[in-house]
């Protein structure tokens, strides 16, 4: 039996070999042809790897330097440029790293917090801290440039989007903003926009935060807007009204008192202007949400939810308008569409973005 197999694989090797021989330089031809079809046009080196030394000798002459140096000289002011390169020492492997940086952390020393102003260390129950927020594949995640790629992401970002509605008692939430200072900003031409930029006086409680404030000056000066700051409750409205397009209040304020903001917001609503509410989701959930006693916008810091402080920030921050402001909400919004089979599905809606515009 040995023997026959072993005759029959040399016959059949040998007759493999003859036909290899016959057909080789049909097929090789033919096989040549065909990868030729699958050959990149272009390759990702030339493409990619920085220009070459005509390109840039090109780009020097036409900015009228001599070399790459030369460039930065002159771009680069000498007082913030380095003559000598980084000490940054030999090599090391990451487990070597590591530990020198855990060792300069332990020299940190953790004190009490008192200073507030929006920022409030929080106690997070241990099932959220490990499944969230020490979760990488949510807090190192950016909604892709093709969103409906990502489902369960969108469906995250639109539960979170509907918290921030019942919250606040307003009807449009985004998937968040930069952080309540600049979400203030945002608030304030949003105001401007619903105006027509007709009117440019903004008025700020001088109950809120002070680095929300610094914030909206710094806005404001850009867009030739005019920040007027006084308490609310004495500052005569009527002297303002002709050019004022919205105000601005804390609740609670920023030294935690908490005030009916009804008659106020009644009063701006017949001067034709918008009422921003800054305000804390936490302590929504015992008061009045903004909505319900007439505010326009609602914004605020997510640090509240847990966030680890971060020196300060930035944080994520939540923002909700009325029906009327939709279209001029800053950030990105999550709706639920049908797809081509009827079935719900998540998409970024009210954008003028090519991947995602919808309506």
């Amino acid at each position: 039996m040995f023997a026959t197999t072993s005759a029959v694989r040399r016959a059949t090797a040998a007759a493999m070999r003859a036909g290899m021989r016959r057909a080789t330089p049909v097929r090789s031809t033919a096989v040549r042809a065909s990868l030729a079809t699958f050959q990149p046009l272009d390759t990702f080196a030339r493409r990619h790897n920085g220009p070459r030394e005509a390109q840039l000798a090109g780009m020097l002459e036409q900015v009228g330097c001599k070399t790459v140096d030369d460039l930065i000289a002159r771009a680069v002011p000498a007082s913030i440029r380095r003559d000598a390169p980084l000490a940054l020492g030999e090599p090391r492997a990451e487990a070597e790293l590591l530990r020198d940086l855990k060792q300069i952390a332990s020299k940190n020393k953790l004190m009490k917090n008192y200073i507030g102003q929006g920022y409030y260390g929080t106690t997070v129950p241990a099932v959220i801290l490990r499944n969230v927020l020490e979760n990488p594949g949510w807090y190192t995640q950016y909604t892709p440039y093709q969103p409906e790629i990502s489902q369960g992401r969108l469906e995250s970002l639109l539960n979170y989007q509907t918290m921030v509605t019942d919250l606040t008692g307003l009807p449009v939430a985004n998937a968040s903003l930069l952080d309540e200072g600049t979400a203030a900003a945002e608030a304030m031409l949003m105001c401007w926009s619903a105006a027509k930029r007709a009117k440019n006086t903004f008025f700020v409680d001088a109950n809120v935060f002070p680095q929300t404030l610094a914030v909206l000056q710094t806005r404001a000066e850009g867009f030739g807007i005019k920040v007027v700051v006084g308490d609310y409750q004495t500052f005569d409205i009527d002297a303002i009204k002709d050019d004022l397009m919205g105000a601005l209040v804390q609740y609670p304020a920023a030294d935690g008192s908490i005030h009916d903001l009804k008659a106020f917001t009644a009063k701006l609503h017949a001067h034709k202007a918008q009422v921003c509410c800054a305000t804390d989701l936490l302590a929504l959930t015992l008061l009045t949400p903004p909505g319900e006693w007439g505010a326009d916008i609602a914004f605020g810091s997510a640090q509240r939810f847990g966030v680890p402080l971060g020196y300060g920030g930035p944080h994520a921050a939540f923002f909700a308008c009325g029906d009327a402001h939709k279209r001029r909400m800053p950030g990105r919004l999550v709706g639920v569409t049908r797809d081509a089979q009827g079935r719900k599905a998540y998409r970024l809606g009210l954008q003028t973005r090519e991947q995602h515009i919808s309506s």
